[in-house]
């Protein structure tokens, strides 16, 4: 008779091979393992898990709920997506591991033998934290653990994407010390980086939790004070820098005396974008430092004049040329009294990949010098011929387009090849077309001017004097030369109606215009009261931010189908626009 000791004891239920091998598996697989229902229910996880998680039990459990709330969603994403996939999904979350939360990798695929979800975990803390240090590492100065120049150009365009949505201007300022040199010449570097690093700290408690604070290099910092614009503002904060800096600094039992000067750009009145906002900032410390140092200055362009060539800058527009980087904005010409778009002005853009939009006073002085403006001249002045008949199809009426002419293109030996290019190329009517110079430009050589200008009538081309008063301003060459448009500089426009040599100045030259049968053109139009003032004395055309900003030709479209324009562009650069 057999043993029964042998037997299998029938109340005892065997664990099936294939869900013995998976939960084995499991406790092997990866630092957290688990198997989980469609619902995203958890139905068994490894021992291992368990400890880690340490809430005891998981089983019956959603994963979502041990998961980072800014996850979840990511979460019940991948898990549709696993179950719709032959191949396993993977995904970086965040799990709750006592009381903190640790980074893991996910994969998730589907089981053979039922409908439910593997999801194996890989912990992710120790390659994370590598990639926060090396992120940071990239992002922020060595010495000083301020944002490096990186970082600050990032964060100078959020808050000029932000001053864009407020309408609040901001300022940059760079915070250069004074005599740092003979702090490493006479004491070595190590000394000269402790200075450094005091130096930070001090301005960094200087500022606002909003403001930021970045070391570029050197002896300069760089800080971006959100809000701060008015005179008042900068003079107080620029005065606590000033201040900060003036006490001695103690290193290894030196005291060391030293000062600063500060430069500051204001947005969007210097510059829109952090190239520009740097650069005459900079130009703004370079003044401060050769006019007695230990003091602020604002930029002024009337005593600084333009940045520096910039040979960074040349070497990207060669390349912007070639990755068709440049582009062009309209810019409306409407009637005074009926404001109905009359033409547009076409406006050159440089749209750079990380910089953004490139102001045109930074770039076109180089082209100018390098003679990439007539390569971009060709273009601009084709590209508009073709682009005045879009214009009118949209408008279903007549148009005419303005385009600048430089003073290198004007000179060129091809230019009226070109214009005759731009012409036969598009089927425009040459009267379509109004060509705008400057003063100077015609009064650098008369007489090749007016031969060019001539020629240029004979193709029917209007000829128009772009900010009109500011240049030589003889008025002969108005008998002289073949010229049908006015246009009035900005500057006598933006303090009308209460400005009383500026009205004088803009009511004769519309008293005159009128006499010489010449259309005058008022630029820089922002409010309602210079539109009326200008109305009232019979100015027919205007054109500023009151009426139209630049645009891209889709909006300029749109505009002319609606027959107004409304803002729905950010701001555009008030001053260069050429």
């Amino acid at each position: 008779m057999r043993s029964s000791s042998s037997a299998v004891p029938i109340d005892q239920p065997r664990q099936p091979p294939a869900r013995a091998g998976i939960d084995s598996l499991m406790e092997a697989a990866g630092d957290a393992v688990f198997r989980v229902a469609p619902s995203g229910q958890i139905r068994a996880c490894s021992r291992r898990t368990e400890r880690l998680i340490g809430l005891g039990p998981l089983e019956g459990l959603p994963l979502n709920s041990i998961a980072s709330e800014f996850d979840q969603a990511t979460l019940r994403t991948a898990f549709v997506d696993a179950h719709a996939a032959a191949e396993p999904v993977l995904v970086r979350t965040r799990l709750k591991c006592g009381q903190r939360e640790v980074w893991f990798e996910l994969r998730i695929a589907g089981c053979e033998d039922d409908d439910t979800l593997l999801v194996v975990g890989r912990d992710m803390s120790a390659q994370h934290a590598t990639e926060e240090r090396l992120r940071h590492m990239a992002t922020h100065d060595a010495l000083t653990e301020l944002p490096n120049r990186l970082l600050l150009a990032d964060r100078i365009r959020m808050v000029v994407a932000n001053a864009r949505r407020s309408g609040q201007g901001f300022s940059v300022a760079i915070v250069g010390l004074d005599g740092f040199r003979k702090v490493n010449d006479g004491l070595g570097h190590p000394v000269g980086d402790a200075v450094l690093r005091q130096a930070g700290v001090r301005l960094r408690k200087t500022l606002r939790d909003s403001d930021t604070l970045a070391r570029v290099g050197g002896d300069e910092f760089v800080a971006v004070l959100p809000g701060t614009c008015s005179e008042a503002q900068i003079k107080l904060v620029t005065g606590r820098l000033l201040a900060t800096l003036q006490s001695t600094f103690e290193v290894d039992g030196h005291t060391i005396y030293l000062g600063a000067s500060v430069g500051v750009a204001i947005y969007p009145q210097h510059a829109e974008d952090d190239l520009g906002l740097l650069a005459l900032a900079d130009a703004a410390l370079s003044r401060a430092k050769e006019t007695g140092k230990g003091r602020a200055i604002v930029y002024s362009a009337r005593e600084q004049g333009p940045p520096q060539h910039d040979i960074s800058l040349e070497a990207a527009m060669f390349n912007a040329v070639r990755e068709g980087e440049f582009l062009l904005y309209y810019q409306p010409i409407v009637g005074a009294r009926t404001r109905v778009i009359e033409g547009f002005e076409t406006l050159m853009r440089w749209k750079h990949p990380t910089l953004g939009m490139v102001p045109p006073a930074r770039f076109i002085p180089i082209a100018e010098t390098n003679g990439l403006i007539t390569m971009l001249g060709a273009w601009a002045l084709k590209a508009a011929c073709a682009q005045i008949r879009h214009f009118e199809e949209a408008a279903g009426r007549d148009l005419y387009i303005s385009v600048n002419i430089s003073p290198r293109q004007f000179r060129n030996d091809k230019f009226l090849d070109v214009l005759d290019e731009a012409l036969a190329f598009s089927g425009t009517p040459g009267e379509k077309l109004v060509l705008e110079i400057t003063e100077g430009t015609l009064m650098v050589d008369p007489v090749h001017a007016e031969t060019i200008l001539t020629r240029m009538a004979e193709r029917r081309a209007r000829i128009a004097i772009d900010d009109f008063g500011t240049g030589y301003s003889s008025l002969a060459y108005l008998k002289r030369f073949p010229i049908s448009v006015l246009k009035v500089d900005r500057a006598f426009v933006k303090d009308l109606p209460h400005a009383q040599k500026e009205a004088a100045i803009c009511s004769a030259v519309l008293d005159m215009a009128r006499h010489l049968d010449l259309s005058v053109v008022a630029e820089g139009v922002e409010t309602e009261d210079q539109l009326a003032w200008l109305d009232q004395r019979d100015c027919r055309y205007v054109q500023g931010y009151l009426t139209g900003k630049p645009m891209p030709a889709h909006v300029a479209i749109a505009a002319l189908q609606d027959n107004h324009y409304t803002a729905l562009l950010p701001s555009e650069p008030r001053a260069g626009t050429r």
